[in-house]
């Protein structure tokens, strides 16, 4: 039985370490207003796609591999009545046409796995950015340099990777230990409501098992995730 994040992330709508306040603040630092045209990569249920639409007023493409987080993000969008502003498309990022200079912000909240690491992602998304315009990753970053491993790498590390297809860092937003603390717990609430209705799924309960013991071990106080924000010149 695989691991499903359908079922880990059930109850949550942002679904990264990061809050609706920031997010808001992320819109902030895009200069983001009515008529921005903003493509977000691996949307999920839309919960940041409708804080910004709704706080700006900015046109946002969504792109979401997983077709039951695409329904929940429509279902979100609808209920809003952002569906003039908010599109949601099921597709995988790595064969999405990306047209060079056709979007003000690019946007990818936690999946730059898509790509590879942030440095590739960026490399990506940049090109379809227009000058002047901003592009917008979050990522895992070691705050212990010495434990550099999972493919991530220290906080300065991680910002040269970010810039070094040519974009100028103009921003970062960092998760809390309160926002790691409520991502995880969302996670494990979740995990054991539907642990606690199955049978034979003991390869399930000692990954849960194994995700909770890291972040209270070790993970909390020393892996960090933020929001880097960078100006394609």
């Amino acid at each position: 039985m695989d691991w499903s994040y359908e079922v880990a992330e059930r109850d949550h709508v942002i679904q990264n370490p990061t809050s609706a306040e920031k997010i808001r603040l992320l819109g902030e630092y895009l200069r983001l207003g009515p008529g921005a045209r903003v493509l977000d990569v691996a949307c999920g249920k839309a919960g940041p796609a409708a804080i910004l639409a709704s706080t700006f007023g900015c046109s946002i493409t969504g792109l979401e591999l997983r077709s039951e987080f695409a329904a929940e993000g429509r279902a979100r969008i609808a209920e809003r009545g952002l569906q003039a502003l908010v599109e949601i498309h099921v597709s995988d990022a790595r064969d999405y046409p990306l047209e060079p200079e056709a979007w003000d912000v690019a946007l990818c909240l936690g999946a730059a796995f898509v790509w590879g690491n942030i440095g590739d992602a960026a490399a990506r998304l940049a090109p379809a950015v227009k000058s002047g315009g901003f592009v917008a990753i979050g990522e895992p970053y070691w705050r212990t340099p010495s434990r550099v491993g999972d493919g991530y790498v220290d906080l300065a590390a991680t910002a040269g990777r970010f810039t070094a297809p040519g974009v100028a860092l103009t921003g970062i937003i960092a998760a809390s230990e309160d926002d790691w603390d409520r991502y995880e717990s969302l996670h494990w609430r979740a995990m054991e409501e539907w642990l606690a209705t199955q049978t034979n799924a003991d390869d399930i309960r000692a990954e849960h098992e194994r995700r909770r013991r890291e972040h209270l071990t070790y993970r909390r106080d020393q892996l960090g995730w933020a929001i880097f924000v960078g100006r394609k010149s």
